[in-house]
């Protein structure tokens, strides 16, 4: 790879994390936690910033939804009839049950017919809460996120008078840049390999003749998980120096208990990471995800690093100092902690940070235990469900006669090019940074916050234990070889359908119960 070459993409991979942490998942964090908040303290919650239209116009935005409608359910069921006659002619095997109109002009008719629909439909809701808001474009919130920077960008910097002005003002940055700087070395999907970009690659991923292979992340660092914890471990000082030059007894408090908490935990975390080292038999994360590829198994599934996953998000979350781990921060006890002296834009860095860390904490689990770009049934020659049904339809659509030689068709599946496969790869990674995320949110709202004594005492009397016996137990997987490894994939595999099961099945279950009718106030004597 040229010099050139290896800037620019180095250049396009930083601008691509940039634009997905602090551009899209930090301000969505934002937006989350309001909504959120909101709907736990029966709030409004972030409605008010918005954008007046001219007068009248909510009026014939209101006039054109009942249309939009009926639009949009004719589309969709056009679609589905267009759908269902292709079904028939695959069923059937007749590529000409309708004269003059292919099997692929069926297809593209019906998709293109749902998507209208779907379309049409979204834009009827868009155009009725137009209408009911007056015309006051919210974007349901969205725009909150945006009035806040606007808000930390012009509001006064303060700094109290006997501060030490440096140290305060360097705490912020010394917060922010770990966090961003975690990403250099978590892959977001495969390798690309520039000269095949539009060709279909081997599924193992040899191609012939020489070809540029591009890790799809900054740094593909041989000790990648120690560059993680190296990185990450820096943050702390940024909270310790932003309390102690404060000059304030609740900020110094706030800096100390971030400190100890923090380093507590990254003990804990570092050792429950070490099974995943021992079962992926490499400190390199593209390596991890492709481990996981390659074995057709997620980490989660296999029995020890399904309890290092448990272990390593919850010290993860008290790393990154959430609720109910937030007592460097507690406002009930602190005001606001290491915080409480920072306004304007350092408190926005701070507050950035905090967002970032969790995306970062997602990121990384989302590598380690849930195969990072790995999805089910994609493979980096194409996408290959169970059994030859795949590849027949897409002869069918294709009115060809059902070959693996067929371009377009693999052996027993679709393929695809090797860009599609990547951006597959980075849909993935991305929706699974979603899923981890979400999650947290529903933690946050969930557990009420530890006592400072309990949060200890979960760390080196819970979690660091806890972390040593898996590592030993770990060890005796990979002693006993094979069959032991199969056992931990079977019981892992069960405890997190298990797990899942258990954690969704309630949310499936409807309250009946019928909230009781307020009863009238009794007269009270006087």
């Amino acid at each position: 790879m040229t010099t050139g070459l290896l800037l620019l993409t180095t250049a396009l991979k930083i601008l691509f994390i940039l634009l997905v942490t602090v551009g899209a998942f930090a301000p969505m964090l934002v937006w989350a936690e309001r909504r959120q908040s909101a709907m736990m303290q029966d709030r409004i919650g972030p409605h008010r910033a918005g954008i007046m239209l001219p007068r009248g116009t909510a009026e014939m935005l209101g006039a054109t939804v009942a249309p939009m409608r009926f639009g949009a359910l004719a589309a969709g069921a056009l679609g589905a009839v267009v759908l269902f006659v292709f079904a028939c002619a695959w069923a059937i095997d007749d590529p000409e049950l309708v004269p003059g109109v292919s099997v692929l002009q069926l297809v593209q008719m019906g998709v293109g017919l749902l998507v209208l629909g779907g379309i049409m439909d979204v834009g009827a809701k868009i155009h009725g809460m137009l209408a009911a808001n007056g015309g006051n474009i919210s974007l349901a919130g969205l725009l909150h996120p945006l009035a806040d920077a606007l808000k930390f960008i012009f509001k006064e910097d303060f700094i109290p008078p006997k501060a030490d002005k440096l140290l305060h003002s360097l705490a912020p940055i010394v917060t922010l840049m770990p966090a961003i700087a975690v990403f250099a070395v978590i892959p977001f999907s495969d390798v690309l390999y520039l000269e095949h970009w539009d060709a279909v690659v081997p599924r193992n991923g040899v191609v012939d003749g020489e070809a540029t292979a591009i890790p799809l992340q900054v740094a593909n660092l041989n000790v990648g998980v120690l560059f993680l914890f190296a990185i990450a471990g820096t943050g702390i000082i940024g909270a310790a120096i932003g309390g102690y030059a404060s000059d304030n007894k609740y900020s110094l408090i706030g800096g100390i208990r971030a400190a100890s908490q923090m380093v507590s935990y990254e003990v804990a975390l570092g050792l429950t990471i070490v099974p995943c080292i021992m079962i992926y038999d490499s400190l390199r994360l593209e390596a991890m995800a492709t481990w996981q590829h390659d074995n057709g198994v997620w980490g989660v599934c296999v029995l020890p690093v399904t309890i290092a996953f448990v272990l390593f998000f919850t010290a993860a979350i008290a790393e990154t100092k959430r609720i109910p781990f937030d007592l460097p921060e507690g406002e009930s006890e602190l005001v606001g902690g290491y915080l409480t002296e920072y306004s304007g834009m350092k408190f926005g860095m701070f507050f950035m940070s905090e967002f970032i860390e969790v995306v970062g904490l997602a990121a990384v689990a989302a590598v380690v235990f849930f195969g990072g770009w790995d999805l089910p049934f994609v493979y980096r020659d194409g996408i290959d469900l169970p059994g030859v049904w795949d590849a027949q339809l897409a002869s069918f659509v294709m009115g060809v006669q059902y070959s693996p030689d067929t371009p377009g068709i693999d052996a027993t599946g679709i393929a695809l090019a090797h860009w599609g496969i990547l951006a597959l790869g980075v849909a993935g990674f991305l929706a699974k940074i979603v899923a981890l995320i979400w999650f947290q949110l529903l933690t946050r709202w969930s557990l009420p916050r530890f006592r400072y004594d309990q949060m200890m005492m979960l760390c080196w009397k819970g979690l660091l234990p806890a972390a040593l016996i898996n590592i030993l137990f770990t060890g005796v997987i990979v002693l006993l070889g094979e069959p032991a490894m199969k056992f931990a994939v079977w019981s892992g595999t069960i405890v997190v359908v298990g797990s899942l099961v258990f954690f969704f099945l309630p949310a499936l279950k409807r309250d009946t119960r019928v909230a009781a009718p307020a009863s009238p106030a009794s007269p009270v004597a006087h």
